[in-house]
């Protein structure tokens, strides 16, 4: 009996080590794989949420096209490289640009702000505020440079970095939109091995964990993403006719503020401002308005473009941003909204009860 019972032993042990090594090689694998891959994760990632969420244009277009897949994927890749590339190209020099030059400027004490106009002491309720802070900064600055010499110094260097860290975003957008073009071509391949995947972790709902993957990735894309794009490109446009001093760095934080889901109108109120110090009041009226207008435009966008997807709270959308940008940059702020956005809903909805089980529940 004893010999029975002690080779059951040696073999579980030894099944119990050859399971070890094959859990440790497979964890191995992976961490190396992922290691190897880290570099490129949010250029990947990010392609591969624009291929799914312009997904059902590629069908329409390659059925339009006679079949033609791989012509469909190559007119979405140069017409969005060129949707990016024409206005990106112009905001990122604008921004570098101001960014450098405001950055040697402050090193060499030369920066200073133009004296306000006086008809911003008429301004209601905060005019002469305004104009006495206003009138004391252009008249003190280079005082106050050599008074924070150091803060001043540490704050150019940031200016420099962030010039060449929105140069550097450019490239990954360009790099993304090239691997959305080729991920398209391997769509049905993507979602057949998502939907093996899901249904490796829930046999049960694979299938709706796949579908629900897509739904968000699309709503999230179209009610957040589409939504701060339009912001930024119609304030751009009133920007750049008023003459804005660096359009390109503040359409930028529209576009930002307009992601995290802050109200773009913070953004916009310093530029109407601007606008009634510099310009014609007629002009500056008008780009007020619009302004405005273009500033509350989410307000009816949103629940057209949001509300054809999943509904996500504003607090994760927030959170995602945010996150996404301090953990993989400019790209990050796109990334990182999908991601928690994708990630809630997937958790909710498995911790929802099925509907049968709940019928048994009240019954």
């Amino acid at each position: 009996m004893s010999e029975p019972v002690q080779s059951d032993e040696i073999s579980f042990r030894r099944n119990v080590m050859n399971s070890f090594i094959e859990i440790a090689a497979v964890v191995i694998l992976v961490g190396y794989c992922m290691k190897v891959l880290t570099p490129f994760f949010g250029i990947v990632l990010w392609g591969v949420v624009l291929s799914v969420a312009v997904y059902p244009l590629h069908t329409g277009l390659t059925a339009k096209l006679g079949g033609r897949a791989k012509t469909s994927a190559f007119v979405i890749g140069v017409v969005g490289l060129a949707i990016l590339l024409v206005p990106g190209w112009l905001v990122t020099e604008s921004s570098v640009s101001s960014l450098t030059q405001w950055g040697q400027q402050m090193r060499a004490g030369t920066f200073h702000v133009s004296p306000p106009d006086d008809d911003v002491a008429n301004w209601p309720l905060i005019g002469e505020q305004v104009y006495a802070a206003w009138s004391g900064l252009a008249t003190d600055f280079r005082a106050t440079v050599e008074a924070y010499q150091q803060q001043v110094s540490t704050l150019a260097q940031k200016l420099a970095s962030i010039a060449g860290s929105l140069a550097l975003g450019l490239v990954h957008f360009t790099a993304s939109i090239i691997i959305a073009a080729i991920c398209l071509l391997y769509a049905d391949k993507g979602y057949e091995f998502t939907l093996a995947l899901n249904r490796r972790i829930a046999p049960n709902r694979g299938q709706h964990l796949t579908d629900l993957s897509i739904s968000t990735i699309r709503s999230v894309t179209n009610g957040v993403l589409g939504v701060a794009v339009i912001q930024a490109v119609l304030a751009g446009i009133g920007f750049a006719v008023i003459g804005l001093p660096a359009a390109g760095l503040v359409t930028l934080a529209v576009l930002i503020v307009a992601i995290v889901q802050i109200p773009a109108i913070i953004i916009m109120i310093p530029a109407i401002a601007w606008a009634y110090s510099h310009a014609d009041p007629v002009a500056a009226t008008i780009f007020a308005i619009y302004s405005v207008l273009a500033a509350l435009s989410d307000n009816v966008l949103k629940p057209m473009l949001l509300g054809r997807g999943v509904d996500l709270p504003v607090l994760i959308v927030l959170l995602g941003a945010i996150g996404g940008m301090i953990q993989f940059g400019v790209v990050g702020l796109f990334i990182g909204a999908v991601i928690l956005g994708l990630g809630y809903q997937i958790i909710t909805d498995w911790i929802r009860p099925e509907p049968e089980a709940e019928a048994g529940t009240v019954s």
